[in-house]
């Protein structure tokens, strides 16, 4: 049973989550009616949840005070589900520490394999989040570039950002194994799945998204 906290300020949503949640036997679902970060506090100690579910800009919190809920409470991980944002708002909750990202628009597959993720401790992005995240323009401006883009997740180990750490350092398979202690068949099961799960064809394109996508950087 994996214990969830739902921090959202808006009342649709909030009991929309809490709803879904509740018809999977997986969660033991709660939420929080006081928006204050005090009050947010006060039931993160008192129920001890493993994930929160946070929508941090309903809720008006600060970059500062995610990453005192993550250094206060490590054994809590944080799925943000926010709407569109500016870039750099989203990028400095995911430098912060928060785990996974989801849209208001991703369906309820998504919710529950985001949240088992990130349970696993593994970073789940909602591919559009991803997408976004790479591109120069604001999300008005890629609208329709947007709509194209699948809500599919993206599921990446935290033993896979090692490897795409090290892929975009320059480091050859060998070298990597070395690094990490892991065998190079090993290494290169992991470059295979990195590169289906971001659909990138090749190295450089690993490289480039290792660059251009911070939120990859632990």
């Amino acid at each position: 049973m994996i214990s969830v906290l739902i921090a959202d300020n808006n009342y649709l949503s909030r009991l929309g989550l809490y709803t879904l949640l509740n018809t999977s036997p997986n969660f033991e679902v709660d939420y929080v009616e006081d928006g204050s970060f005090d009050g947010l506090v006060a039931s993160i100690r008192k129920i001890k949840p493993r994930i929160l579910i946070l929508d941090f800009e309903s809720l008006n919190y600060s970059v500062q005070q995610i990453a005192g809920l993550i250094k206060s409470f490590r054994r809590m991980q944080i799925l943000a589900i926010t709407g569109y944002l500016e870039k750099k708002e989203m990028q400095a909750v995911l430098d912060a520490g928060v785990r996974s990202y989801l849209l208001k628009e991703c369906d309820r597959e998504e919710i529950i394999e985001a949240l088992h993720a990130t349970y696993n401790n593994e970073r789940f992005l909602c591919g559009k989040v991803a997408y976004y995240l790479t591109q120069h323009e604001d999300a008005t401006r890629i609208k329709p570039e947007l709509q194209k883009v699948s809500c599919q997740g993206l599921g990446i180990t935290d033993r896979e950002l090692d490897v795409i750490r090290l892929i975009a350092e320059g480091l050859s398979n060998k070298l990597i194994a070395d690094k990490l202690e892991l065998s190079t068949h090993t290494v290169n099961t992991h470059r295979k799945n990195i590169m289906t799960k971001l659909d990138i064809p090749n190295t450089a394109g690993i490289v480039m998204f290792a660059v251009k996508n911070n939120l990859l950087v632990a």
